[in-house]
């Protein structure tokens, strides 16, 4: 079983995020990254898969700038077995079909049974690039699943739905899967497995050999919502009060 696993990195949930002055992204430079938590998820994943099935290859596979492989470094401290670093330079894609794109032209020729990644990333949260890279590489796809069962080239897997429903489903594999977080509990690095991961492989790939001009989603702006108080007396007899109570519910706060 060859399992690859998508791993971003993001801004940590402490730590500042200063805006650039075009006002397109944050700027990098005074923001702490970490590993994109839901990844954790997918880790643990694979590596369990990887030990119910006695044999196989985890691959931690991420595209970002130089600063990424701090994060495939922990996945190999965990217990993967190699990784593949897509170099990017300059402003990092945020565009889910080009980030697949890029994905997808370098694990072809790799031939994974299985390729996982976590629910969504915590900076852009748009979910989508699982599920592209499965389309494009011709794998059976499926989200937000809540537990696996990899069988005879096949994987049952227990979707979570709506409502508090689940859903089992059996995919052929190939197969590339979302990993719900929670599914599992993500284990830490053990001292021997940091001083392991120095000596493992990280595959390193030039922009020139994976980059695509192609770009169908972009960031337009980002900015910090500003908050405002204002406090409107209603004054009147009833019938004109209700009025205008019922006025602010539709127009304003549109909950009628």
């Amino acid at each position: 079983m060859k399992i690859a696993v998508l791993v971003k990195q993001v801004p940590g949930s402490e730590t500042a995020l200063p805006i650039l002055g075009n006002h397109n992204w944050i700027d990098e430079e005074q923001v702490s990254f970490v590993m994109n938590p839901p990844d954790n998820f997918a880790i643990e994943e694979a590596l369990l898969i990887k030990e119910r099935t006695g044999d196989g290859e985890v691959v931690i596979v991420s595209m970002g700038p130089a600063r990424v492989q701090k994060v495939i470094r922990e996945g190999l401290a965990k217990g993967a077995d190699r990784g593949i670093h897509l170099e990017e330079d300059g402003q990092i894609q945020t565009d889910p079909l080009s980030i697949a794109k890029s994905i997808s032209s370098i694990l072809m020729d790799e031939n994974f049974d299985l390729v996982l990644s976590g629910l969504q990333s915590d900076d852009t949260g748009m979910g989508q690039t699982g599920v592209l890279i499965g389309e494009m590489l011709g794998m059976s796809t499926g989200t937000l699943a809540m537990e696996t069962d990899v069988q005879d080239n096949a994987i049952r897997v227990k979707r979570e739905l709506e409502s508090g429903w689940f859903q089992w489903v059996k995919l052929p594999l190939p197969a590339s899967i979302s990993i719900q977080s929670g599914l599992n509990t993500p284990r830490y690095p053990s001292l021997r497995g940091i001083m392991g991961a120095k000596k493992k492989e990280i595959k390193v790939i030039p922009p020139t050999d994976h980059q695509t001009d192609a770009i169908s989603q972009s960031i337009d702006k980002v900015f910090v919502s500003q908050t405002s108080k204002q406090t409107e007396m209603i004054e009147g007899d009833a019938d004109s009060t209700v009025a205008r109570i019922i006025e602010i519910l539709k127009s304003e706060l549109k909950v009628l």
